[in-house]
């Protein structure tokens, strides 16, 4: 078999990954990634302005800066932010600028339904601008000036993008998924910005070998971050420590997330507690109408949804609580667990809320997760206290 075969999707030249069909090489590591690529359009330059109905913080505008000027000067950018910080709005400008030199602009996500809600938000920040979503069975229209895609959908644009932003890099199905990681590095053409909360040592490490971290550890309410609760327990009686915490949020009328570590374990969940708390759904990866079901939940027409860790992520609900059921679950690394409680307290009209953690044993990744939260907000709560004295003292 010849050594010098190069996939021209993923890179792949492993001779162990690379079989011979019909008399020609062909790639077994990204065999899946087949379908039309999109074809390349010079969409004229839109001078357009952004549409939102709230004011950046100065932290915020001064990261959005950064993120252009590093743009300008042809850098990448990592944008290491806690949940809840206001991730997406760091980019506008970048993105308004990169529309008004005629570039082309993608935003890519691992999760479909993240895909869904970013480009409704772009929709409406940038209503002037064509704003497509590709991803599993939506691959239809393929150009725009902006693209929001899952990762998957990559393999569709190579050496495409002179802007890439990418969120939740650390998110499964991407995170450790070398085909997808070279299709991601394939289809820039210009430069990228990768936004995220829970960074890999190994990133953080890369961008600040080059000075081009960007850190936001405050959420744009300023508000500090629930921090989650841990209740041990043993069998029967973590499906009462369950029943009791739903109880107490459906009383005070909160919509609550009730995630469980896998599909089996949700529907045996959903089972058992939907014979007292009627009002309520379930969502994973095989659920159909997921899509629905969520808007649902979002528009109050449930009281609560058990769910997998399709909605660890991408999720904003004016006062969501969440419940964790089984969190010492392998499943469950410290990076997914703060993903998860910082689904709470993101709306400033309601910027507080409990996230409670139901398992047999507090395990690292517990430990870890709250410490990293206790961290961020202590972070917070010494800036305010600089800021203060400091006023203080002008004052004098």
């Amino acid at each position: 078999m010849k050594s010098f075969f190069i996939c021209e999707i993923c890179g792949n030249q492993n001779k162990n990954k690379i079989g011979i069909r019909n008399g020609e090489y062909y790639c077994r590591a990204c065999i899946e990634f087949c379908g039309q690529k999109a074809p390349r359009v010079n969409y004229q330059p839109l001078d357009l302005n952004i549409k939102i109905d709230y004011e950046l913080t100065p932290a915020q505008k001064d990261i959005s800066q950064s993120v252009l000027q590093n743009f300008k000067s042809k850098k990448d950018t990592l944008i290491y932010a806690v949940c809840g910080a206001g991730k997406t709005e760091l980019i506008f400008e970048v993105i308004k600028y990169a529309l008004k030199k005629g570039k082309q602009v993608g935003f890519t996500i691992p999760r479909r339904e993240v895909v869904i809600e970013i480009a409704n938000r772009l929709k409406s920040t940038f209503p002037r601008a064509k704003v497509i979503s590709v991803f599993g069975d939506q691959t239809k229209t393929l150009t725009g000036n902006i693209i929001v895609l899952t990762t998957h959908q990559l393999f569709r644009y190579p050496n495409y993008f002179d802007l890439l932003i990418f969120d939740e890099i650390d998110a499964f199905p991407y995170a450790g998924d070398l085909v997808l990681e070279a299709m991601f590095k394939k289809s820039i053409r210009g430069n990228f910005v990768i936004l995220t909360a829970t960074p890999s040592k190994k990133l953080l490490a890369k961008f600040q070998a080059t000075n081009s971290v960007l850190t936001l550890f405050s959420r744009f309410h300023n508000k500090n971050i629930p921090v989650p609760r841990f209740i041990a327990g043993y069998g029967v009686l973590n499906i009462v420590y369950l029943f009791q915490s739903l109880r107490d949020f459906i009383l005070r009328k909160k919509p609550v997330l009730i995630f469980v570590p896998t599909i089996r374990e949700a529907e045996f969940i959903f089972k058992i507690i939907g014979k007292i708390f009627i009002n309520g759904n379930i969502v994973h990866s095989k659920k159909e109408n997921k899509t629905e079901i969520i808007r649902q939940f979002k528009e109050r027409e449930y009281d609560y949804l058990v769910t997998t860790t399709v909605l660890e992520r991408g999720v904003t609900i004016v006062g969501l609580q969440v419940i964790v059921f089984g969190a010492d679950s392998a499943i469950y690394d410290a990076a997914s667990l703060i993903q998860i409680a910082g689904r709470v307290g993101r709306k400033k009209e309601e910027s507080d809320g409990e996230v409670i953690f139901i398992g047999t044993k507090k395990t690292t990744s517990i430990e870890e997760a709250i410490a990293d939260i206790e961290e961020k907000n202590s972070y917070l709560q010494n800036v305010y206290g600089e800021r203060s004295k400091n006023e203080s003292l002008q004052s004098k």
